[in-house]
């Protein structure tokens, strides 16, 4: 679990095409006292550099499934308490499963749940939802392998939080797609390895639409296509335990290979997309991230990423607006890059964290670069407790007198380097935003160095690594309103001229006007 806190603390962390509207839903069994439903959202007025909002609302109007049954599927009655469960465990591995339409109801002890076996697919017909009536746990669990999910809503079930309904015990090769999966505690779904999540509505959740989270083995070959994420995390958890880290539209947990494309990640209480500790080679492209109250997106303590071609508004106004009236000066922003960057030693589709042809527009700030110079490998510091870099396999062998010297003097630290910022836009109106100050940084910076005693990075050397040594660049992009930026430590607040001139050579390139049509 981690924490998004100010800077000079131990422990800093902290994209459409089809889909959706709302409903409230607590992450604790009693969900009927869940915040208000949230709306879509509208147009808001502004520049108009980036798309219009999406037009097909997944949740609004989710796919229907099949009128009839499948031939040779088994079919599944709403009347019958506990018949899914009942049937699956009766029949054979690779067997379809038809729910007619209606309400369907497992057993009523709280762990009873559907347990597949290899190959099973569960279909159901229009109108069919299984609803957990708020006494059931889980829906879908088990360790089966390639079960498919479609056309079914789930909802009303109260997992614990950090845990999930749907792929409770993350199998892998689970292919979730044109289901409704809502109103539940903790996260909709869990994720297996080569998962692929589409064109599904995950709305209204405790926690988190999905946590992608596999004890031991860890996650590859994730594909989230063409989902409505929205409203999640009903249960407010940051409030309720302060610096979790624990919330968010999707929150990512050592995943190696991921396609995030063409989703509509909207109007959730926290962060969008939320990356956090040894995640590697993620594509996150051709999405529409708008509305959240937190950062768009977090990418934290991992590795190799494009994030390219993504509509980024309206993001941060709540958490950001929060943080600058209680006078923190932390460029808290829309894209936050914490500890992370490309490794060339990390197998993965690229070797740096690429970031172009995005759309930024009135977001709370820009993109943040930070790298915590006391969170490394092995130090008190580190939120991500027992968990070391990609390049040290055993956590020990970051201490002295080993970590003064090569090669984990760098092994041991997870580092914001080699990220290329470019071709992108980024628009920012105040009388939007409705900000005076502190909505307007772009940043590279770091805190000074003291903790813990033995720490051989003390001092200014990480602020000025990833400053100026460690590759990573602004260039070809363009500015619309009044931006400023922000080098090595938050008191070093730039123009546009210090930021491109000779100190920094940043934005080369690139364009600044202070209002559109300048």
């Amino acid at each position: 679990m981690r924490t998004r806190r100010r800077y000079w603390t131990w422990a800093a962390a902290p994209l459409v095409l089809a889909l959706l509207s709302a409903t409230g839903c607590d992450s604790t069994p009693d969900a009927d006292n869940a915040p208000d439903a949230r709306s879509a959202p509208s147009v808001r007025p502004g520049p108009t550099a980036a798309s219009a909002p999406p037009t097909g609302r997944l949740c609004d109007k989710p796919e229907a499934g099949p009128a009839k049954a499948p031939a040779g599927a088994v079919t599944v009655d709403p009347a019958k308490v506990g018949d899914i469960a009942a049937k699956t465990k009766s029949s054979p591995p690779h067997t379809t499963f038809w729910l007619r339409p209606g309400t369907h109801r497992l057993d009523p002890d709280r762990f009873a749940q559907v347990i597949p076996k290899e190959g099973d697919r569960y279909i159901g017909a229009p109108g069919a939802v299984l609803d957990g009536r708020k006494k059931n746990q889980y829906a879908f669990g088990g360790d089966a392998r390639n079960v498919t999910l479609s056309h079914l809503t789930v909802q009303g079930f109260v997992a614990p939080r950090d845990e999930g309904v749907v792929n409770h015990d993350s199998a892998d090769g689970w292919v979730i797609e044109h289901a409704t999966i809502q109103r539940n505690s903790g996260a909709g779904l869990m994720a297996g390895a080569r998962q692929q999540v589409r064109a599904n509505c995950l709305r209204d959740n405790g926690q988190y639409g999905m946590n992608a989270y596999k004890a031991k083995d860890g996650i590859t070959g994730l594909v989230v296509k063409g989902n409505e994420i929205v409203g999640n995390n009903t249960g407010d958890w940051e409030r309720r335990q302060e610096g979790c880290g624990c919330t968010g539209g999707i929150k990512f947990w050592a995943v190696n290979g991921a396609d995030i494309s063409g989703n509509w990640v909207h109007d959730n209480r926290g962060t969008g997309l939320w990356a956090d500790t040894n995640n590697n080679d993620f594509r996150i492209e051709n999405n529409v991230i708008e509305d959240n109250d937190g950062a768009a997106l977090i990418y934290e303590t991992s590795y190799n990423a494009v994030i390219r071609k993504n509509t980024i508004r309206h993001n941060n106004w709540v958490e950001g607006r929060r943080e600058a009236a209680a006078g923190d000066d932390f460029p808290y922003a829309t894209v936050y890059l914490s500890e992370s960057g490309g490794e060339p030693r990390v197998r993965a589709r690229t070797d740096k964290i690429d970031v172009y042809g995005n759309v930024l527009q009135d977001n709370w700030s820009g993109i943040t670069l930070w790298e915590n110079a006391d969170r490394f490998c092995n130090s008190p510091a580190n939120t991500s407790s027992g968990d070391c870099t990609l390049l040290v396999k055993d956590t020990h062998r970051c201490k002295k007198p080993g970590i003064g010297t090569a090669p984990l003097f760098a092994d041991c630290r997870w580092k914001t380097q080699r990220v290329d910022i470019h071709d992108n836009r980024f628009v920012l109106d105040k009388s939007v935003v409705k900000c005076t100050t502190k909505c307007d940084r772009m940043a590279v910076l770091a805190n000074y160095g003291t903790y813990p005693d033995w720490s051989p990075y003390k001092g200014e050397g990480v602020a000025e690594a990833i400053t100026g040594k460690q590759h990573n660049r602004w260039h070809d992009n363009v500015y619309v309103g009044p931006w400023k930026f922000v080098a090595q430590d938050q008191s070093k607040v730039l123009g546009f001229g210090q930021w491109q001139g000779a100190e920094y050579r940043q934005d080369a390139h690139s364009t600044l006007a202070p209002r559109a049509g300048d």
